[in-house]
């Protein structure tokens, strides 16, 4: 179902779109300029509060002068408040970009390679569990017994002799008995 949504087309045209960008960027500066015309109020309204307007009328020469220190003296403790503040921002302002370059950066060194089938042995992925120290052989043929054709070759020609010349010899209970001895002497 989510590829039908990806195929779909657009049913708004063209110009309607483009309309539709501009009323949605001018209805966003509208409101842009609303909101700095509250932080302008907001800030007058603070300054209203925190700073009352000074009574200079009728104040001697040597109290204003007193006053006129006050004041700068409260305005540079202000300014090294702000100077302080100003000086961590840029510091963490040049330590975001210094980590934002350094995650780029690995992103780019490292690309994921296209991944492919590979084929493992047995013994390669007992090997990779287990470790090298371990010895363990999964190769299932080198277990198996051997089987010469040497000796199935001589049964066979020895069975195809033995049975016209013995007839008479293994007949009767005396040739069941030496059957039975060499069956006998074979196992042991």
């Amino acid at each position: 179902m989510p590829d039908k949504v990806l195929e779909r087309k657009s049913k708004i045209s063209a110009s309607r779109k483009l309309m539709l960008k501009s009323l949605m960027v001018a209805k966003a500066k509208e409101e842009l300029e609303q909101e700095m015309e509250e932080k302008e109020e907001q800030k007058a309204k603070y300054l209203k509060e925190k700073s009352p307007p000074i009574q200079t009328s009728g104040i001697l020469l040597a109290e204003l002068q007193t006053l006129c220190k006050e004041l700068h003296a409260k305005i540079d403790v202000v300014d090294e408040e702000r100077y302080d503040i100003e000086a961590k921002v840029l510091h963490n302002t040049r330590e975001i970009k210094d980590l934002n370059i350094k995650v780029l950066d690995l992103r780019g060194k490292f690309k994921k390679p296209n991944l492919r089938r590979v084929r493992v042995s047995a013994d390669a992925i007992l090997r990779s569990v287990l470790g090298s120290k371990h010895k363990v052989s999964m190769d299932l043929r080198a277990n198996l017994k051997s089987v010469k054709k040497e000796d199935t070759e001589k049964e066979k020609t020895v069975e195809v002799s033995d049975w016209r010349k013995n007839v008479e010899a293994m007949s009767g209970m005396e040739g069941r008995k030496k059957m039975f001895d060499a069956a006998k002497g074979q196992n042991q």
